[in-house]
């Protein structure tokens, strides 16, 4: 083979050719006509010079970060790049909240007050230079009580202290709605961050919580600012600089290591249970994450029983802030006030600053993760919730458009469902309703919160299994007796509305027997559900009836109750009853005497002889659910003659 034509390889190596130019020396070697064996050796030549060029490449790319790495250190120590991180924070609130202006404020211990940091969207220079006493405007108060604070209309509310000053840079600027909150780190606040608009607009709580994750954001820029001043103090006083900046550097590489890791778990879609292998792979230990009731929702390693620390944490040190519980670390982390998980760590030994940084790092991680979740749930259950709001309001004009809306949902709605209805009590009804929406989006169906109740409709064919189902469920999770009436099957959107209403008077005639608790379909309780599904007293309506029936059976150990209701099945047949009862005859006859004695005359008359026999199915429902082969005064075989 040519040497020229395998050397121009090297030529394009050493002058950093472009990738499309090492087809060249091929292209001449085919034009040239050199054998099949010779284009095949350059074509060899040619894939490894190609490698050779991206391993080069690699490695300029790897030199690059590595100065960009170093670069951005000696921005940390001149402070270039803390002002990058809170410009874009403050950027960042604005657009995230679609505010008219977004600021910070910073406290000056010094002076006792506090001065602007960084503001997005202002036009007033009056405004910029602002200084706020601690106490005075809405930030000033925010600086004090460490508590968020948001008006609607900020000229117009005497809860702040207005001053001449205050007041003139904020009319300068235009503003009307505020919302401020605290950059905490610790019980300390460093200062505050804002959004505010040129126009009355409530902020919402979402936007507060929001507001307040982008604070703590803020709060550990200035942190770890305030930790390389430490470091550069140290450095001037001790001297020992090379121990000290490779320590330190040491440091600030495995935490970045740990925030790149736990940064590349989130951006790769993973859930809690990759963050808690990251986490406690990077501090050498067992890890539990836990919600803010103590649940656990991820653990890494034999890690059991740690249930009880979620509480002490969050009335310990506050959100945020790792402490030792005997062999445990323990961190509380959330959003705000609002505390959203809690890590449990059993580590060996001390953690060390650097290590209960990283843990401290990695409940932010996991609170902002499960807020996004949420979310993310909330926007889904909104979307599920409207659709069957139209389904239950028979605001259904679109059959094809509605279809599609399910469908995007995962549900389809030709497919045999079951409607259930749910009744609480108030002060859970929240709680359930976030249950419900999770519920619907795993199984594949819809849910709503109508008139007080939560509405389920999945898939199914048995509404009654269903009811008990929810019912069981929910009210483990609520801890509290919930109530549930179901029916279907039904499918397409029609039938819905109708569903709604005898799944509802379902749900109010077992509250009705006194069944609260419990679960049933609308065909289980059968007529009875009609007639006592608008909350009417049954247990009254029972002890009027047959009340001296049962106080009877009760006192004396007899069987007129149940010898009563197989006399009305038997069509107030003596003989057909006592073969049902497997007694004699004569048996039935002298009980039926003694129910006169009971009831007094005119017991069997058509119309008092209708309400006995509804009493005594309320009886049945209320005591065994309604079983056709349940006893109905709870004393077992019929005693025969001497029972009368």
């Amino acid at each position: 083979m040519d040497r020229a034509l395998t050397s121009a390889f090297l030529d394009l190596l050493l002058r950093e050719a472009a990738a499309v130019e090492f087809e060249r020396p091929l292209l001449e070697a085919r034009a040239q006509g050199r054998p099949a064996a010779e284009l095949a050796e350059l074509e060899e030549h040619r894939a490894l010079a190609l490698r050779v060029r991206a391993l080069l490449e690699r490695r300029r790319r790897r030199e690059a970060e590595l100065t960009a790495l170093v670069d951005t250190v000696g921005d940390l120590a001149t402070l270039r790049d803390l002002d990058a991180v809170l410009e874009a924070i403050v950027r960042r609130a604005r657009e995230l909240l679609d505010a008219d202006v977004a600021y910070m404020t910073l406290n000056d211990e010094k002076r006792g007050d506090t001065y602007m940091r960084v503001t997005y969207g202002s036009v007033s220079a009056r405004f910029q230079r602002l200084r706020l006493p601690l106490g005075a405007g809405l930030g000033g108060l925010v600086a004090q009580t460490a508590a968020p604070y948001v008006t609607a209309d900020y000229a117009a509310d005497a809860r702040f202290q207005h001053t001449t000053e205050i007041d003139g840079g904020v009319s300068e600027e235009g503003l009307v709605a505020i919302l401020g909150v605290p950059m905490r780190l610790g019980s300390r606040v460093l200062g505050v961050l804002f959004a505010a608009n040129r126009s009355a607009r409530p902020f919402t709580r979402e936007e507060v919580t929001l507001l307040g994750s982008l604070a703590a954001h803020a709060s550990v820029a200035l942190d770890n600012t305030r930790l390389l001043g430490e470091t550069r103090a140290a450095l001037e006083e001790l001297g020992a600089v090379n121990t000290v900046v490779r320590r330190h550097s040491e440091s600030l590489e495995r935490a970045a290591e740990a925030h790149d890791r736990m940064a590349e778990v989130i951006l790769r879609g993973g859930d809690l249970d990759g963050l808690a292998a990251v986490v406690a792979e990077v501090l050498g230990g067992e890890l539990a994450i836990l919600d803010a009731d103590g649940r656990c929702l991820a653990a890494v390693g034999d890690i059991a029983g740690v249930g009880s620390l979620a509480a002490a944490a969050v009335a310990g040190r506050g959100l945020g802030r790792a402490t030792r519980n005997g062999e445990h670390w323990v961190l509380a982390a959330g959003a705000g006030n609002e505390a959203l998980c809690t890590l449990v760590l059993r580590a060996p030994g001390e953690l060390s600053e650097t290590d209960t940084r990283i843990l401290e790092r990695a409940g932010v991680v996991t609170a902002l993760l499960l807020l996004f979740r949420r979310s993310l749930a909330q926007a889904e259950g909104r979307v599920r919730g409207e659709l069957l709001e139209d389904l239950l309001s028979r605001r259904v004009d679109d059959q094809v458009t509605v279809r599609q809306r399910a469908r995007r949902l995962g549900v389809d709605l030709d497919a045999a469902h079951v409607l259930v209805v749910v009744s609480c009590p108030a002060r859970h009804r929240e709680r359930a309703a976030q249950w419900s929406s999770a519920h619907a989006a795993a199984c594949g169906g819809l849910a709503a919160h109508r008139d007080g109740y939560v509405v389920l409709l999945v898939g199914g064919d048995h509404p009654g299994d269903a009811a008990r189902r929810v019912v069981r469920e929910l009210g483990a999770y609520l801890g509290a007796p919930v109530t549930g009436g179901g029916t279907g099957p039904l499918t397409g959107t029609e039938p819905v509305p109708a569903a709604y209403a005898e799944a509802r008077r379902c749900a109010s005639a077992l509250r009705a027997l006194g069944r609260d608790g419990d679960g049933a379909s609308a065909a289980e309780l059968g007529f009875v559900g009609l007639l006592v599904g608008a909350e009417r007293d049954v247990p009254a309506f029972v002890a009027d009836t047959v009340g001296p029936l049962l106080d009877y059976d009760r006192r004396r150990g007899t069987a007129l109750v149940r010898t009563l209701e197989s006399y009305f099945d038997a069509g107030a047949n003596a003989v057909r009853a006592a073969e049902v009862l497997h007694i004699h005859v004569n048996t039935v006859t002298q009980r039926i005497a003694r129910i006169t004695q009971v009831l007094g005359d005119g017991w069997q008359q058509p119309e008092r002889g209708l309400e006995l026999r509804l009493a005594l199915r309320l009886h049945r429902l209320a005591t065994h659910g309604g079983g056709t082969d349940s006893v109905v005064d709870g004393h077992g075989p019929d005693p025969g003659p001497a029972g009368a």
